[in-house]
């Protein structure tokens, strides 16, 4: 690919005006009963669901992202179902972001580099068992970027950055997560003051800083960042000057537009604001199930366009 990852997500963010990821993860459990009676298995209905999420919301955000887990716990099936939405969503236009979160040493961070970033068609069935079917996963289904662990250093990061490179595509690495419990291990402080996810961040800017073009001030290893702690967004914002943040914690997670503001430069790039619950399952709020009734499609869309006009707030003029 001749335009760099950091270029097609600025291009995505400037034709949409808006900075906004959708989160695609479907629990089965929590789709439309007018899906769920049309199947007669969780991805089959998954799928459809998925796709008409994407066919909601392109008008409004140029990513969105698939938690790969939603669909490993069914397995083969389920993996296909997770490569054809990405085929899906790119036929919509739309970048893709694979929340894998892989990571290991080295030998092994490679597999996962392979596997989840390669061109290279690979077969998951050689064998061709009887009455199983014979997978090849080409290039389109694969996503443009995908989440990494970082915390094993950068023995077990540099596989998905080589990779990564040779295909074009990107990373974001795990810097500060949402989760309750991260302050526990991310947000201790070292001997110099700092705390463990600035270190963290400090190094993931100067691996960064190394591959940026000349179209670009951001490279293509990004930052999953997601403290809604405003002097700690603002310390990382200055200590990752060249770092793209993929910053969850948006609707059902409790963060408003406000709280990301810091997370933006200047010209309102630099940060992907990531909902995923308050839009997908929209048709289950109250006030959209008022205007739109049984049309989950719409309270999608509808739920959308709030949290683009959200994020609008925050963005220069």
């Amino acid at each position: 690919m001749d335009v760099s990852f950091a270029d097609r997500v600025h291009d995505a963010v400037r034709s949409t005006q808006c900075c906004g990821v959708v989160n695609i993860d479907p629990v089965y459990d929590r789709l439309p009963k007018s899906v769920q009676v049309i199947h007669d298995n969780d991805v089959g209905a998954m799928e459809e669901f998925s796709c008409g999420v994407i066919d909601s919301v392109e008008e409004f955000v140029g990513v969105v992202k698939f938690n790969i887990a939603y669909f490993e716990r069914y397995g083969v099936i389920g993996l296909e179902a997770y490569q054809r939405l990405i085929e899906f969503a790119h036929s919509r236009g739309l970048l893709v972001i694979g929340d894998i979160k892989r990571g290991d040493v080295g030998h092994t961070a490679e597999q996962y580099a392979w596997a989840h970033l390669s061109t290279s068609p690979w077969i998951a069935n050689p064998f061709e068992l009887d009455g199983v079917d014979t997978l090849i996963f080409e290039c389109d289904t694969l996503a443009d970027a995908v989440t990494i662990n970082g915390y094993f250093g950068w023995d077990g990061v540099k596989p998905f950055v080589d990779q990564m490179e040779s295909e074009g595509r990107g990373v974001f690495v795990l810097v500060r997560t949402s989760n309750d419990s991260a302050a526990t291990i991310q947000d201790l402080e070292l001997a110099d003051g700092r705390k463990v996810h600035e270190a963290v961040g400090s190094l993931v800017n100067s691996w960064n800083a190394e591959r940026l073009s000349a179209s670009s001030a951001y490279g293509p290893i990004g930052a999953v960042v997601a403290t809604r702690n405003r002097d700690d967004a603002i310390r990382l914002r200055k200590t990752m000057p060249n770092t793209i943040f993929l910053v969850p914690g948006y609707g059902a997670q409790g963060g408003t537009a406000e709280d990301f503001r810091p997370y933006l430069d200047a010209r309102g790039f630099g940060a992907l604001i990531a909902a995923g619950r308050s839009v997908i399952y929209a048709f289950e709020a109250p006030n959209y199930r008022d205007q739109f009734g049984n049309d989950w499609r719409a309270c999608v869309n509808a739920a959308c366009r709030v949290f683009a006009e959200d994020l609008a707030r925050i963005m220069p003029k």
